[in-house]
């Protein structure tokens, strides 16, 4: 089963934080990692901004990933929030087979 990997910024620690742990409590992301120091440079409303801010790395199964990136909407503080998916082109087997086991609802 192929693993997503879903990436989005936040604009602190703490919304981080929170983020990650509710999509991991829900099972809707097997990991997430917080990566702090991102700095972002970007046009919004016909302005270039510049931001710090805080990347997301959640891997999930494919048959979550809607789920996720719905849920990630819906929680995040920002109006437009980035919330990419990629799908891997290979893994380490067991690793693959774990995020597939963490993310199963019924689980």
């Amino acid at each position: 089963m192929p693993v997503f990997l879903i990436l989005s910024t936040c604009p602190d620690a703490d919304t981080a934080q929170r983020l990650a742990r509710t999509l991991v409590d829900e099972r809707l992301a097997a990991c997430v990692n917080v990566l702090p120091g991102v700095g972002s440079t970007y046009r919004w409303q016909g302005r270039v901004e510049q931001a710090d801010e805080v990347q997301l790395l959640a891997k999930t199964s494919a048959d979550r990933r809607d789920a996720l990136m719905a849920r990630l909407a819906e929680l995040h503080p920002c109006e437009l929030p980035e919330i990419l998916a990629v799908e891997t082109a290979a893994g380490l087997p067991a690793y693959l087979d774990w995020v597939a086991t963490e993310t199963r609802p019924d689980a």
